[in-house]
């Protein structure tokens, strides 16, 4: 599963780590809003921030698709000159038929 999953990746292009993604995902670990253990998270916020992505979909409700979080979040990157993209989980995106 794993190589099937990097295969589906191939030729999606990556996203720059700038200056600006190092600096949210810091500012998100210094001010506590992600924990130090989930420091990927971070980068994971401010690069999808930085880079205007939509939304950013997980399964990580503890500290990405967490509602009490979202305003911190959105406060943060908006200190930088950014809007927080949408953190939501699959459901949340598709929707659910019941």
């Amino acid at each position: 599963m794993a190589r099937r999953r990097i295969e589906l990746l191939e030729g999606i292009p990556l996203l720059d780590l700038t200056d600006n993604v190092v600096s949210i995902a810091e500012m998100l670990l210094a001010n506590q809003i992600i924990p130090p253990k989930a420091a990927d998270d971070a980068i994971h916020i401010a690069v999808a921030s930085v880079h205007q992505i939509d939304y950013l979909v997980t399964w990580n409700c503890k500290h990405l698709a967490n509602p009490r979080n979202w305003r911190r979040i959105s406060d943060c990157v908006a200190e930088f000159g950014f809007r927080a993209t949408v953190i939501c989980t699959p459901e949340d995106l598709i929707g659910d038929e019941n």
